[in-house]
């Protein structure tokens, strides 16, 4: 009997993770991959000798026993050229002119911000205890729904019920590039899970994000998978209720039995036209539903020997800034682990960018959008570097070069509407409507990635796990995983 055949559009990490595991059970995979590189939000690009991440900087919980250890194992990835960051200092938070310590293990965590906030340790108890019981039962509570409770809290009514201390409060929300904070919106799943494994520890990887994407795509290829760069899937026929096949951009007829979007959602309903088992009340609920903010971003080349290299993050706060409202300014200063020696030899700098500063552009092609687009840049990037030297002294004359990418760049080369950072809001509020489940309304058409659930490796590859679950079962995922 043949396989059955597998399309699945995008070759982003959750497009990778799913045809890794489905080629590996004996399913016939080919991924489509609309760019030249694949890996979605894990591309990296390279400007002479200096390679740069874009949505990948670093990754929580990889250590042994801990909340993505298990998760990357399977796919061969804990073996990968990871460097753990400084236990005692994974982010550093700067708030005006007081600098503090977010360390790895969950008493180092406590203990080091206890020393800033004495009158605050029996709060920090209960809030790192809080989030170190949600974090333990992401395997355990695989597949049982009861997660969706937790969906339905609010991380910021938990976060001062916890801690009295505003300071504290705006010190443990530093860490602002790893989730989108909403006050009124960020459900306390996602606020526990992604802030957990990242108090566990945290890791860069040297060489940067595409290594996991080519070592998944070298992984599907052993197994027989596909995976077709320049793909871009325009069209997906329906008939009877089923997908039958993707048509990309040259013609090609990708027929299949099973198909999976590693897409935006809303992209996904676009290729699929009207008057078949798409409601038009599915398709309106799915593009009212809010993304979050799209990244402007600087990578810059630091001249030799001139920059010591940090084995942490720096997030940089203006003395106003408030990370839940927006309010304020915020950056983080990310250092690639360089190839060897003491210093650093590049440094990436990402704030939050409003598309509305964009909109004038967003019509034209990447790399034409003309010198206007090309002044607002230097503009924006020359502002956020001497932001960023109050945290990196000498950092404006130690830059070799810099480059920059806003969120029409993300747009363009990632897919998402509006250049969106982690995809779709979670609303506390309403769980069941932005919450979204691997099932569309086409019995064959299945969605995966960062829009679905959890955002982030650990929570684009836990999402893969729920969207395999409906092709191989459930139980067959969790003695495949070991859950």
């Amino acid at each position: 009997m043949a396989a059955q055949r597998v399309i699945i559009i995008g070759a982003g990490l959750g497009g990778l993770q799913c045809g890794y595991v489905l080629a590996k059970n004996g399913y016939d995979v080919t991924i489509l991959e609309q760019g030249l590189q694949i890996g979605g939000c894990l591309q990296t690009y390279r400007r002479g000798n200096a390679v740069f991440d874009t949505g990948f900087h670093y990754v929580g919980g990889l250590g042994k026993g801990e909340s993505l250890e298990w998760l990357l194992k399977y796919y061969g990835l804990d073996s990968l050229p990871w460097v753990e960051l400084d236990r005692n200092c994974v982010d550093r938070i700067v708030i005006g002119d007081n600098s503090y310590s977010l360390a790895a293990g969950h008493e180092n965590f406590i203990d080091t911000l206890s020393a800033s906030f004495p009158s605050e340790r029996e709060g920090l108890l209960r809030y790192v205890s809080r989030l170190k019981s949600i974090g333990d039962t992401i395997k355990s509570n695989f597949g049982t729904g009861e997660t969706m409770p937790l969906f339905g809290m609010s991380a910021y009514d938990f976060l001062c019920e916890c801690i009295s201390d505003p300071l504290l409060r705006r010190v443990l929300s530093g860490a602002s590039l790893r989730l989108k904070y909403d006050r009124d919106t960020l459900p306390l799943y996602i606020f526990a899970q992604i802030n957990n494994s990242f108090i566990q520890s945290g890791w860069r990887l040297k060489g940067g994000g595409s290594v996991i994407a080519e070592s998944l795509s070298e992984g599907i290829k052993a197994f027989g998978g596909k995976v077709i760069t320049r793909s871009r899937v325009e069209l997906l026929k329906e008939t009877d209720g089923r997908i039958t096949c993707a048509v990309d951009g040259n013609g090609n007829l990708h027929q299949g039995d099973i198909f999976i979007s590693d897409i935006h959602p809303s992209a996904t309903l676009a290729l699929i036209p009207e008057g078949g088992s798409i409601k038009k009340v599915y398709r309106k609920r799915i593009s009212a539903l809010r993304n979050s903010k799209g990244v402007f971003t600087v990578n810059a080349v630091i001249k030799p020997g001139t920059l010591p290299y940090v084995n942490s993050n720096i997030y940089l706060h203006s003395e106003d800034a408030d990370v839940w409202t927006d309010k304020g300014r915020s950056l983080m200063i990310s250092y690639s682990v360089p190839d060897g020696g003491k210093y650093a030899t590049n440094i990436d700098l990402l704030s939050y960018l409003d598309f509305t500063e964009l909109e004038k552009w967003s019509d034209g092609k990447p790399m034409c959008r003309g010198e206007e687009y090309e002044a607002f840049k230097r503009a924006y990037a020359e502002d956020c570097i001497r932001f960023a030297e109050k945290a990196v002294p000498g950092l404006s004359g130690a830059i070799e070069r810099y480059y920059t990418s806003t969120s029409l760049t993300y747009r363009d080369y990632t897919a998402t509407p509006h250049g969106s950072a982690f995809g779709i809001m979670k609303d506390w509020r309403s769980p069941l409507t932005t919450v979204l489940s691997p099932r569309t309304p086409v019995e064959n058409l299945l969605l995966t990635g960062q829009n679905l659930n959890l955002h982030g490796v650990l929570g684009v590859s836990m999402t893969s796990l729920y969207t395999c679950a409906q092709i191989l079962g459930l139980d067959k995922i969790k003695k495949e995983f070991g859950i």
